[in-house]
């Protein structure tokens, strides 16, 4: 794969991620620090998720994921607008 689109297929997933975690969160009514708490990470690393600025690893996203009561996939389903 070539490098450039390497890094756009990553900032897609990215962007994929931020949106759903952000709306997932809010349809469950939680804030930021509540989801950071379920799931055993720190407040600062769920805000960067949402910009979609970092990174993160797969046991990390197990975490949340299940703090938020959906499958992995779920994070990184396409299509779905919301908030």
């Amino acid at each position: 794969m070539h490098p450039v689109t390497a890094r756009r297929d990553r900032q897609t997933g990215r962007r994929i991620l931020a949106r759903n975690l952000r709306r997932l969160r809010l349809e469950r009514k939680l804030s930021q620090e509540d989801l950071a708490y379920e799931a055993g990470v720190r407040q600062a690393l769920i805000s960067e998720l949402e910009s979609g600025k970092i990174d993160v690893r797969l046991g990390t996203l197990d975490r949340l994921a299940a703090a938020l009561a959906v499958r992995l996939c779920d994070l990184f389903e396409e299509g779905r607008r919301g908030t």
